[in-house]
């Protein structure tokens, strides 16, 4: 079944461009993953992706996850985390909690057990405080499973974590060792 809900349509399609693909409608990020509004809805729309400033907005102001931030000035935008593309957030390095959680599908604990949490095609690895943020995302991909990372013992080890805009926690990977997991 596909979602009708015009503003999620319209968020997949900014998380698709301003994370993964720019290239899709010939839009061009800078270096911290920054985007021109006006140029972005009028690629969109030359793509056939009509979207309207206050779409635009009502879907940054609404995002459950806080996916996109615009710039202090609404000229600029651009995704929170998650991308593909090279970018650089300019995030400073931070103390985490001691406890951080991920969620995923059953079917990847053994793989997560064997290897830990690998960032794969994309920057990091996405950690959560949030227990029902961890299921959410991994019911997303089948039969949810928590997995409790040791945050304060990985940072002792000299990981370096990162806090995005969207509060979502950041890390180059997350050996086995730290990993257990609860459900």
């Amino acid at each position: 079944m596909q979602n009708k809900n015009p503003l999620t349509t319209i968020s997949k399609f900014i998380s698709l461009v301003l994370r993964h693909q720019p290239q899709k409608i010939g839009l061009l990020l800078d270096a911290a993953g920054w985007a021109d509004v006006d140029e972005l809805l009028a690629r969109a729309a030359a793509a056939g992706r009509v979207i309207t400033r206050d779409q635009l907005n009502e879907v940054v102001a609404t995002s459950d996850k806080r996916r996109f931030a615009l710039s202090d000035d609404g000229l600029r935008i651009r995704a929170n985390q998650g991308h593909s593309v090279d970018v650089d957030l300019g995030l400073a390095p931070l103390a985490p909690p001691p406890v951080l959680f991920h969620g995923t599908a059953s079917r990847f604990v053994d793989s997560v057990r064997a290897t830990g949490l690998e960032r794969r095609s994309r920057h990091h690895v996405h950690l959560t405080e949030d227990i029902a943020i961890g299921e959410a995302v991994g019911r997303r991909y089948g039969k949810p499973v928590i997995l409790r990372v040791d945050a304060a013992a990985m940072a002792a080890r000299g990981h370096v974590f990162l806090r995005s805009a969207n509060d979502v926690w950041l890390v180059e990977a997350v050996p086995a060792e730290f990993i257990e997991v609860m459900s």
